[in-house]
């Protein structure tokens, strides 16, 4: 089990520090291997996602230097430092479903393009959407935040849920300071 997991963190899989137990963060880690390698996203290692990790799978970079990338066709959301892979998060964003907000109908999007960090609060933040742990948003209301609820397929408003350790990690290591660069594709 630590081996494994060791495996995953050397190849940027954020999971904490390899333990031998089984967790939550873990579970995290191999389902964003599963998205990644484009297997199915249940967070149980198995067969095809140890095939995977022992290919080494890594999210390809549409970024270099210094940026954040969230891939809405995998829901993987990628750190990257000097062009180098720092930590690959699973992630939730968009449903696509409609809902209404404030009384207004809307779709829940996460528009694609390239922002940056434009605000960020170092707290829980109760929304009109529900709550968003220690958010940083990129670009109007649309955040990379932590979530007690991150599953395998697009669940937000427009959101990129990330589970709230690895939201605590982010901030931690200044992984996204403002201004730092987020690409949605």
């Amino acid at each position: 089990m630590q081996r494994m997991q060791q495996r995953l963190s050397d190849l940027g899989y954020w999971l904490g520090t390899p333990d031998g137990t089984y967790g939550y963060n873990t579970s995290q880690a191999v389902m964003a291997l599963q998205k990644t390698a484009g297997l199915d996203r249940d967070g149980v290692y198995g067969p095809a996602t140890r095939a995977a990790l022992d290919r080494g799978v890594q999210p390809k970079l549409v970024v270099s230097g210094n940026a954040v990338q969230i891939n809405l066709a995998s829901q993987v959301l990628t750190v990257v430092e000097n062009s180098r892979i720092v930590a690959i998060l699973n992630t939730s964003t968009g449903s696509g479903e409609k809902y209404i907000s404030r009384g207004h109908p809307a779709v829940a999007i996460t528009p694609k393009g390239t922002f940056s960090v434009i605000l960020q609060i170092d707290q829980m933040e109760h929304g009109p959407l529900g709550d968003l742990w220690r958010p940083k948003y990129f670009t109007g209301g649309i955040a990379v935040h932590g979530s007690s609820s991150v599953p395998g397929y697009p669940a937000s408003h427009g959101c990129a849920r990330v589970s709230n350790p690895a939201m605590d990690m982010i901030w931690a290591r200044g992984l996204m300071p403002m201004g730092r660069t987020v690409v949605v594709f």
